[in-house]
């Protein structure tokens, strides 16, 4: 075993991560920091720096991640349409470089030569952890307990906890969840048959659509280039966008996915995810951009969306070709500014209108009524020339007799 005398430990402050903090101690030997992010999760943050310390951490840091969270992460990953498998928005994966960056600012600052995270090995979360380590700081080591310790079961981490006084609560989880501001994920329990409906209780956020209001509500968001900037007309700050269309969206049941992904690590698993406020940005911005991309650029731009999404997904936040994407996706969303207005009814976010000051829709050239700036005559050179390939090959099939 490696000699590591000072380590910063990602910290929520449940079972896994408080076993944790005391098994560095007690098998490394060494000094260790925790920092919790705050990501805008709907957990209570206030005692979880005093448990750091009772547990055994000499430092506890807890940072206000939100507004960076929202501008630097989910905003980037926004403008670029990124959705994993067509469907899942990336709640979880695109706040682990974020804690990653977290954990490695405060290592420098602390001198610590080691970082350390509760992901299992099994899921995605260890690699995404641990490339952004190896991107931002190769010098430092990375222990992931749960690929070398013995604690295999809950039962066990629970024997481990009552043997060194750390306190545990006695509620039992149903669901293995993740949260920060734009989404909540749920694995484990029933899920984990993809033949089973998920139980009642997997709802936080989203209200069930038999629940859900019976008239719709409307909501208009604002974008400059590319980025939600107000809603209803009010300006807000990236976080402020996120927590008031979670709101919005939440009430309407809009969000909710429940889907069999494809794990980077080779497996298969079950999801469920709630993601209100993100999945009405992601509509109404996908909407804007029929106005304002050219059609060509639009084509391109979709033909990177499952690379850069797949990028997010496996971790490669840090990597070279997802920034040099990300170039690209900022480069296309120069022209995507104006106001989208849509119906949020029944778990639908439903787009009823939208302009821009950069709108490429003319309505003289869509107009069904008389338009002195197209001629119609001027589409007969177009289909010859474009039919040309297709009369060449009907000809050479006549003449193989086929």
């Amino acid at each position: 075993m490696q000699k590591v005398k000072k380590v910063v430990l990602a910290y929520s402050g449940g079972l896994d991560t408080s076993v944790i903090l005391k098994w560095l101690i007690t098998t490394y030997g060494c000094e260790v920091i925790t920092m919790t992010a705050d990501l805008g999760q709907p957990e209570d943050l206030s005692g979880v720096e005093e448990k750091a310390l009772k547990t055994g951490a000499s430092k506890a840091y807890v940072v206000d991640l939100k507004e960076e969270f929202a501008r630097d992460f989910v905003f980037p990953m926004m403008r670029s349409d990124a959705v994993y498998e067509d469907r899942y928005l990336l709640g979880t994966s695109i706040a682990r470089p974020l804690i990653a960056k977290t954990l490695v600012d405060i290592a420098r600052k602390e001198g610590a030569d080691a970082v350390a995270h509760g992901a299992t090995g099994k899921g995605n979360d260890q690699v995404r952890f641990e490339f952004a380590v190896n991107a931002l700081a190769p010098d430092l080591k990375v222990i992931a307990p749960w690929r070398e310790w013995d604690l295999m079961s809950r039962t066990a981490l629970n024997a481990f906890a009552e043997k060194h006084g750390i306190p545990i609560s006695s509620a039992q989880k149903r669901y293995s969840m993740d949260s920060n501001m734009l989404h909540t994920s749920f694995e484990g329990s029933e899920l984990e048959d993809p033949g089973c409906e998920p139980h009642e209780s997997c709802h936080l956020r989203c209200t069930p659509i038999e629940q859900a209001p019976d008239s719709p509500e409307y909501v208009t968001l604002d974008f400059e280039h590319g980025d939600p900037v107000a809603v209803n007309g009010q300006k807000m700050s990236p976080a402020q966008i996120i927590e008031t269309l979670n709101e919005l969206g939440a009430k309407h049941g809009v969000g909710r996915l429940d889907m069999v992904e494809n794990r980077f690590v080779g497996m298969k698993c079950r999801g469920v995810y709630e993601t209100p406020g993100g999945t009405i940005i992601h509509a109404m911005h996908r909407d804007l951009e029929g106005i304002c991309l050219d059609r060509e650029l639009l084509a391109v731009r979709d033909m990177l969306v499952p690379r850069y999404s797949t990028a997010v997904y496996n971790g490669f936040w840090y990597s070279p070709e997802r920034e040099a994407m990300q170039a690209f996706m900022d480069k296309a969303q120069e022209t995507v500014t104006g106001t989208v207005r849509a119906k949020l009814y029944k778990g639908g976010v439903w787009p009823v209108a939208r302009e821009s000051p950069n709108t490429l829709f003319c309505h003289d050239l869509a107009t069904f009524e008389e338009c002195a700036t197209y001629d119609h005559k001027d589409a007969a050179g177009f289909i010859r020339l474009n039919g040309l390939r297709l009369r060449t090959f009907a000809a050479m099939k006549r003449r193989a007799g086929k």
